[in-house]
């Protein structure tokens, strides 16, 4: 799965055109690199998200097309 779908399936980020220029801005790195919003996401990545002064830093647990609300804080897990 793509890596601006992931953050706005797993609701990290809201919405996948935010999640693709928080990708194209360098704000989001996987596994210690800045990735592009077409990164392929896999099982066991860390995903670092940096908002402004605060860094969200998770690892990839599951991975799903679609996943309900409640359901989604399930896709990873806050390291």
């Amino acid at each position: 799965m793509r890596l601006d779908k992931y953050l706005k399936v797993s609701r990290l980020i809201k919405r996948r055109t935010v999640a693709n220029e928080a990708c194209d801005n360098g704000h989001i790195s996987v596994n210690g690199n800045v990735a592009k919003a077409s990164y392929d996401v896999k099982v066991g990545d860390i995903i670092e998200v940096h908002f402004g002064t605060r860094t969200l830093k998770v690892q990839v647990v599951a991975v799903s097309e679609h996943v309900s609300k409640d359901e989604a804080s399930a896709m990873y897990k806050e390291v």
